[in-house]
């Protein structure tokens, strides 16, 4: 299977994430505007165990997690991929984005999460991806729903409510 370690969106430079990234990962789980929404501010240990696992399923599945940098002054924006997770006892490969709080609002997850689904379908040859959010995150329902994800159902995810969406290739 072709690895895709980097790429470039139109504002956009991606790289596989390792654990080099760790500071920088360090800073976003640590902000509690931009982790409100993704289970709450991880420690350091946790952050750590983060990229384990996401290094992990690289090694298993020959995809996983990019972490982004403006192409232009190369600074951290965020990190989004492809990840299998389990949802409701189904094995599911999940669309997955987080983006520092300054660059909310300007389309780049839109951006990022279409090249990442141009990566699963026409390289991967993945069939679907899910993508999910909490109940209350209008901004990433938008994204959502932007890149063509549907709507399909409200789940609890984590002891949480969330809306669970579906794209199919």
């Amino acid at each position: 299977m072709q690895l895709i370690e980097n790429f470039a969106t139109n504002r956009l430079l991606a790289e596989r994430l390792q654990f080099q990234h760790l500071n920088e990962l360090n800073w976003m789980h640590q902000n509690q505007q931009v982790m409100a929404t993704l289970g709450g501010v991880r420690s350091d240990e946790a952050t750590r165990l983060f990229i384990f696992n996401n290094l992990h399923h690289w090694q298993r599945y020959g995809f996983g997690l990019w972490v982004f940098r403006d192409k232009v002054n190369h600074q951290f924006v965020g990190r989004a991929g492809l990840r299998h997770t389990d949802v409701e006892g189904k094995n599911e490969v999940e669309l997955a984005y987080a983006l520092m709080a300054k660059f909310w609002g300007q389309g780049l997850a839109t951006e990022m999460g279409e090249r990442i689904l141009q990566v699963g379908f026409e390289i991967l040859k993945l069939r679907e991806v899910v993508c999910f959010t909490l109940t209350t995150n209008k901004s990433s329902q938008r994204v959502m729903e932007k890149l063509g994800f549907k709507h399909e159902r409200e789940l609890i995810y984590a002891n949480l409510p969330h809306l669970f969406y579906r794209l199919k290739f």
